[in-house]
């Protein structure tokens, strides 16, 4: 069954731009090679490249692993603390880079007057978890360590990534509250990828995940991470955080998905758990949006909507 005509029509053409493709290993290093030189098809005025300076900085992994690379956006003007976005790029696990975004950083940076940074991480398979949510971790602790000399305030940090990236966003909210070590003021999740189990499902959603980001493309992901079949018992909530027991002490939540994404079902029942163990959440649905509508939608009124209430979301968030 076909659930295009359940797309909100102004995102028909993105279909056609935007084909859906089929992950598999011997796709994998020309999509990255690809990657390392794509930006998204957004112009940034010269005003906000003159206002926000971008500084990208190698630093140390964790422990016996390679370094990782951060890169900083950061108002030119600021003359106090800033609120700071640690965020986390989206790739199913396997793909996605920090640079590909910076046509959205950069405006956000400058719209919310705050500081981005944004990390990236050992991708799968050749690195499996928990390699990419350990420098996750690392890069959010050196972002602590040098707050001071980076103008961020640290009552005022949060994190935030889409997709495989809102999935480590919601695994490092997790790690950092039972490490004890860093306290976080949001987390921001977008679309975000969270349960394994939606791979094996006996009762799989009609309706989604026709487009873009398909059943095999996340059983792909899954696995790769995992290294294993996805929907085994025992798999770690740092890896999947919908297998969390406890989502109590987690930090104020903004989540949002669109009706034809395969993540629909895990998002709106992991916003109802947080709800249910006492976290603020604010969860917002897109009727006839499809993964990556709001990226790759343009000025498709549903998709100007999304990113207007993503970003009014980080503004409470921020203090902004």
């Amino acid at each position: 069954m076909s659930t295009r005509n359940l797309v909100d029509p102004a995102l028909l053409p993105v279909l056609d731009v935007f084909p859906t493709v089929a992950l598999s290993n011997e796709l994998l290093a020309p999509m990255r090679e690809a990657e390392r030189f794509a930006q998204l098809p957004v112009a940034v005025p010269a005003e906000i490249r003159e206002a926000i300076e971008q500084t990208v900085r190698n630093m140390p992994g964790p422990a016996g692993a390679p370094d990782i690379t951060l890169t900083i956006y950061k108002p030119r003007a600021a003359q106090q603390k800033l609120p700071c976005i640690y965020h986390i790029h989206g790739g199913g696990y396997v793909g996605g880079a920090a640079s590909q975004l910076e046509p959205l950083h950069r405006p956000a940076a400058y719209d919310l007057n705050c500081i981005i940074i944004s990390v990236d991480y050992r991708l799968a398979p050749e690195h499996r978890f928990p390699a990419g949510i350990e420098d996750c971790y690392a890069g959010l602790a050196w972002t602590f360590a040098n707050a001071d000399a980076l103008g961020i305030d640290r009552d005022r940090i949060g994190v935030m990534g889409e997709s495989a990236g809102g999935g480590l966003a919601a695994a490092l909210a997790l790690l950092a509250r039972d490490r004890g070590e860093y306290k976080l003021t949001f987390q921001h999740l977008i679309y975000p990828m969270l349960d394994d189990r939606t791979c094996v499902t006996t009762e799989p959603n009609p309706v989604a995940g026709e487009f873009i980001w398909t059943p095999h493309n996340n059983a792909f992901g899954w696995n790769s991470l995992l290294g294993h079949e996805p929907g085994r018992d025992g798999v770690s909530p740092y890896a999947a955080p919908a297998r969390a027991t406890d989502l109590t002490g987690l930090p104020p939540t903004f989540i949002a998905c669109p009706t034809l994404d395969l993540f629909i079902d895990e998002d709106i029942a992991y916003a109802a758990r947080l709800a249910r163990a006492g976290v603020p959440v604010e969860l917002f649905v897109y009727p006839g949006g499809f993964h990556g509508f709001d990226i790759f939608g343009a000025d498709a009124p549903i998709s100007l909507r999304a990113r207007h209430d993503s970003r009014e979301a980080l503004r409470r968030a921020l203090g902004a």
